[in-house]
């Protein structure tokens, strides 16, 4: 499969933060950083894992030493399947841990593919965290404290997504995403 460019890459990841993400209010968070324009986005062709884990490792000492929120690592060609991008995400946390950065910094994991543990590929709720492209997103864990200390009740985020995902229905949730493709040149 062919992939646009980084360039186009990062602006259907955007349109999918500022649609879906914050549209949906998938999290009720991130409108703020997008409009501080605090997000960095890096486009990692054909990742595998020991790159891949090089370069997060790279983002944690990057973001260790500047104002950048968060970061999105994007990798258009890379763990296609999700049971691999799953191993990703574990190898991931291991990282975090081993070098220092856990209570520093969170992952947030999204997936074209993304699938709840119990749930079925038809599930709306899944499209919560489907992305364009599989990605990590390294969180500065004392940001998210804040902003979680600052919101009436964080526990009801899930099942309010979940609910609204399902309501609107999986052709919508389908299409929404979809929607990010648009920007292709």
């Amino acid at each position: 499969m062919d992939f646009p460019d980084k360039e186009i890459i990062i602006m259907q990841t955007k349109k999918w933060i500022v649609d879906v993400v914050i549209g949906c209010n998938f999290c009720p968070f991130a409108a703020r950083e997008m409009q501080k324009n605090s997000v960095e986005y890096e486009v990692r062709d054909k990742a595998r894992l020991k790159p891949t884990l090089q370069a997060l490792s790279e983002a944690f000492i990057r973001m260790e030493d500047n104002t950048i929120e968060t970061l999105l690592l994007i990798l258009p060609d890379a763990f296609s399947r999700f049971d691999s991008y799953l191993d990703l995400v574990v190898a991931s946390e291991k990282l975090l841990k081993k070098s220092g950065f856990e209570g520093i910094f969170q992952i947030a994991s999204f997936h074209p593919q993304y699938l709840f543990a119990g749930s079925n590929e038809k599930d709306p709720a899944n499209y919560t965290n489907r992305s364009p492209y599989p990605m990590l997103q390294i969180l500065r864990e004392e940001s998210l404290t804040r902003a979680i200390d600052s919101y009436p009740d964080t526990s009801t985020i899930p099942e309010t997504n979940i609910a609204f995902a399902k309501a609107k229905g999986l052709a919508y949730m389908q299409l929404m995403r979809a929607a990010c493709f648009a920007i292709n040149n």
